[in-house]
């Protein structure tokens, strides 16, 4: 009987840091559920370039804002994979970007669902998935915003320091069922999210000119954060946000 393989969902991986994630996760041995809102298209492509190293993936449609929405996919899941789930990794991440005294409730609303109450309900249903096979890894995505005032960046950056802070509840809950709970922080990384930003050729230039690492920070920077987050080599790091940006946010 061979032994069954690891199971790792990564939210939002159609595309950017999430699909380089789930590609990394293939890579070293893990079968993969994509989860995508909107791009069927590129969903399907992650998919294809993921079973090409090997590895079984499947895609689920889903808005992990809506806690209805979390239930279905984790149920797809489920029957995908008999109930297992190694690894979730919350990157799935949306938001309003406008000034404080623009905002509109649904703006809020909006932010807030996808990127902290999405990662309370999915880790809720991933809890129950890793106490099966005696424990699992949670990592979410966080961004600087959650500690420094960035333009325009109210309600992402609000969300991402209610991320931070339930990553370390979360952490704290779980350690006694071996799941193990961490976020990763990232500088500008040059993505298509970024072009959404009206600030963007800023952002960009003050990462090129003042990160003390001398260039800029790069999606496999997260991704490899985020591999060692999720290894074995890792496992007295919990609650933590790992801040991976050259050290920018080290200076005024």
């Amino acid at each position: 009987m061979t032994e069954q393989r690891k199971v790792a969902l990564v939210t939002g991986s159609s595309r950017g840091i999430g699909k380089a994630i789930a590609i990394r996760l293939a890579e070293k041995g893990y079968d993969i559920v994509i989860n995508y809102a909107r791009s069927k298209t590129a969903a399907l492509e992650t998919v294809n370039e993921i079973e090409q190293l090997g590895a079984k993936a499947i895609a689920i449609k889903a808005n992990v804002g809506k806690p209805e929405k979390i239930k279905e996919l984790f149920a797809q899941i489920d029957e995908e994979f008999g109930g297992r789930l190694d690894v979730f990794v919350n990157n799935a991440a949306s938001g309003v970007l406008r000034p404080a005294m623009e905002l509109e409730e649904s703006h809020w609303d909006w932010t807030m669902g996808i990127n902290s109450k999405g990662l309370l309900f999915c880790a809720q249903e991933a809890a129950k998935r890793m106490e099966k096979s005696n424990g699992g890894k949670i990592v979410s995505i966080s961004s600087l915003g959650s500690i420094r005032v960035l333009e325009n960046y109210t309600t992402v950056g609000v969300s991402k320091a209610a991320l931070e802070a339930l990553t370390r509840y979360l952490a704290v809950e779980l350690s006694p069922k071996n799941i193990i709970v961490n976020a990763v922080s990232g500088g500008a990384v040059d993505t298509e999210a970024l072009k959404h930003f009206p600030n963007r050729a800023e952002l960009l230039e003050d990462a090129r000119k003042n990160t003390p690492a001398g260039r800029m920070v790069e999606i496999d920077d997260l991704v490899n954060t985020v591999e060692f987050l999720v290894s074995d080599q890792s496992s007295m790091i919990r609650g933590q946000t790992i801040i991976v940006d050259g050290g920018r946010s080290l200076l005024v």
